[in-house]
This record gives structure tokens, C-alpha cells and sequence, in this order.
């Protein structure tokens, strides 16, 4: 398809710029995400992947995804959209359910997930409640998330929705139906760590994480957007940097 296959070939040329602008691989999110996520999982790991949707990981891990859901001993996925849960191929225990009211019995799992979710809950107090329920006692809560002051926060709060849908569809190749309300209410480390203290969580790890770009698809836009990243990278501008990885921790 031409769509896809432009977005390969800036793709490629992105790894270039990168290099030019000293953006490495372990600079991006998603990577430090899945780090993280791999120093969880073993073979006595009981897993819950929370708005599972087509993949646990981005389509370009899909390798590796399917690596981590081999080997814990038990993977679950759980989305409210049921053509989402219908395409995953990874996991094959799957439920459609909505996060407020998850089907599983107290002290379930060791590990639950959430890439890129946690800013689509419209009460995450409630709904980390009740993460915290089906968590075993020291069970672990990883999140990867957009931070609220980031940029690409900020532009999608302002873009109306119509406009929204065909740039996801341009930049990234998302579908209109693959689009869903988002409210960041639990997308700055200060809420996070108040809505933690309240739903039974220690908080082990909570930083901001410059991710990699957006733009790829407009090319002098993207080298702003990337010389705009390497200063996220710098100290001072930390508190604006794009996403949120956290670990939470169920207290006894």
C-alpha cells in the first residue's frame, strides 16, 4: 500500500536524523516500556494486559511481544472494543470487559499493564481501585502514558476530532474506529502518585520519557520536532517531556 510504504521509507530515514540530533534507540518509550515489562514476566507470572486492543506492544515489536507473552505463565488481555480483541494475535485469553468492573476474582494476578491506556480513564481513581483488587499482594501496575504537559498532549487536545482522525491516519496509518475519547486525568506524575496513595499502591518508578517522533511524515516539521526532543532530553525542560512510564506496587 502507497501509504505504508512511505511511512517505511521516512521510517528509515528517521533512524538517520536520529543519529544526527544523538536520539538512540533507548531514548524512545516504547523501548524503555518494554524493558521494563520484561524484567516482570517469568514463568510463574499471572498476567493481565489492560486495553489489550490489537497488541500489547507496537506492530514493529511484534517478535518480541509475542516473546513476552510465551513466557509468563499466564497471559490475559482485557478491551472494551470487541474487533480490537477479535485481531490481537498474541494473547488468546481474552475478555471484553471495561476497566471499572474487571470479571476476575480478588489477588488474581502478579502483573497488570497498560500501554498507552491510562490516559483514556475517566475515573482512574475508581478504576485504579480496582486494579488494585484483582493485583496480588506486592503484584506490580506498569504504565506507559502521555505525560499532560507534553507536546503531543498539548496538540491533541487542541486539534478539533474530525481533523484528529485523518492525522492519525496520515502520520501513524490509525483508523477512525481505532480512535477513543481520551481525558488525561491521571497523566502528570503529581496525580499519579495522589491517586496511588489512595488506591492501596507504593509508587517504585514514575518518570517522564521523551518518545520518539511524530512527524515523520512531514519532513520540515520533523526536524523541529527533533531538535525540540534533544532539549526535552536536557534537565530543565524534564517536566515537558512526552510520556510517563510508572510502576506501582500493591502494599499488603
Amino acid at each position: 500500500m502507497p501509504g505504508s510504504a512511505n511511512r517505511f521509507l521516512a521510517s528509515c530515514n528517521m533512524l538517520k536524523l536520529q543519529t544526527y540530533f544523538f536520539l538512540t534507540v533507548e531514548d524512545k518509550s516504547q523501548y524503555i516500556y518494554e524493558d521494563i515489562l520484561g524484567n516482570y514476566i517469568n514463568d510463574s507470572t499471572n498476567w493481565l494486559d489492560l486495553g489489550c486492543g490489537h497488541q500489547v506492544l507496537p506492530g514493529w515489536r511484534f517478535e518480541k511481544e509475542r516473546v513476552l507473552v510465551s513466557r509468563a505463565k499466564l497471559a490475559c488481555g482485557v478491551d472494551y472494543d470487541l474487533r480490537s480483541l477479535q485481531s490481537h494475535g498474541t494473547i488468546y485469553n481474552k475478555v471484553r470487559a471495561d476497566i471499572t468492573s474487571l470479571p476476575f476474582r480478588n489477588n488474581t494476578f502478579d502483573l497488570v499493564t497498560a500501554n498507552m491506556v491510562v490516559e483514556h480513564l475517566s475515573d482512574p481513581t475508581k478504576q485504579f481501585q480496582e486494579i488494585s483488587r484483582v493485583l496480588k499482594s506486592k503484584g506490580i501496575f506498569l504504565f506507559h502514558t502521555p505525560n499532560v504537559l507534553g507536546y503531543t498532549t498539548i496538540l491533541a487536545r487542541l486539534i478539533p476530532d474530525t481533523f484528529k482522525t485523518r492525522l492519525a491516519a496520515f502520520l501513524e496509518g490509525r483508523k477512525a474506529e481505532d480512535m477513543f475519547p481520551t481525558y488525561y486525568r491521571a497523566n502528570s506524575i503529581g496525580k499519579i502518585k495522589s491517586i496511588a496513595e489512595q488506591t492501596r499502591f507504593r509508587v517504585l518508578y514514575c518518570k517522564r520519557i521523551v518518545s520518539s517522533a511524530q512527524l515523520i511524515m512531514i519532513p520540515l516539521f520533523v526536524i523541529l520536532e527533533l531538535f525540540w526532543i534533544r532539549l526535552l532530553m536536557t534537565k530543565s525542560l524534564k517536566a515537558l517531556r512526552t510520556n510517563i512510564i510508572t510502576v506501582l506496587i500493591k502494599k499488603d
